[in-house]
């Protein structure tokens, strides 16, 4: 079974040594996605243009894999306020409309003060 290796280019992927995702057969495993436009390594100051950065990453993330939104089956959501569940909420409701996967919200700090969204996802071929 191969192994593939996908980034998006960032040099923090470098540093901290892992993966924006690995495809292992029918898998697809993407790292916890943050709110950064990885071609200019910019990050918006809202929480919504973050989560379209989010979003964005992970489609072309996905689309690179082979995969497709569709196969997501599980999602990690992390905010940095409770403030920020409802705002968040209905985005994630339109990007998983029909998919619906296991999910579970961590209301924690984030590695950097300006980033208020991070999501992971795992992805599984359907047949």
């Amino acid at each position: 079974m191969s192994r593939k290796l996908i980034s998006t280019g960032s040099t923090t992927e470098v540093t901290a040594g892992y993966s924006r995702a690995v495809v292992q057969g029918d898998w697809c495993f993407i790292a916890g996605t943050t709110g950064y436009d990885y071609s200019t390594m910019k990050i918006p100051t809202n929480i919504e243009d973050q989560c379209a950065n989010c979003f964005n990453t992970i489609d072309k993330t996905l689309q690179e894999a082979g995969f497709e939104r569709a196969d997501i089956v599980r999602a990690n959501y992390i905010v940095t306020d409770q403030k920020f569940v409802d705002i968040v909420f209905p985005l994630l409701g339109q990007y998983f409309d029909g998919i619906r996967p296991a999910a579970t919200m961590i209301i924690a700090d984030l590695i950097k003060p300006e980033i208020k969204f991070e999501i992971e996802v795992t992805a599984l071929k359907r047949s």
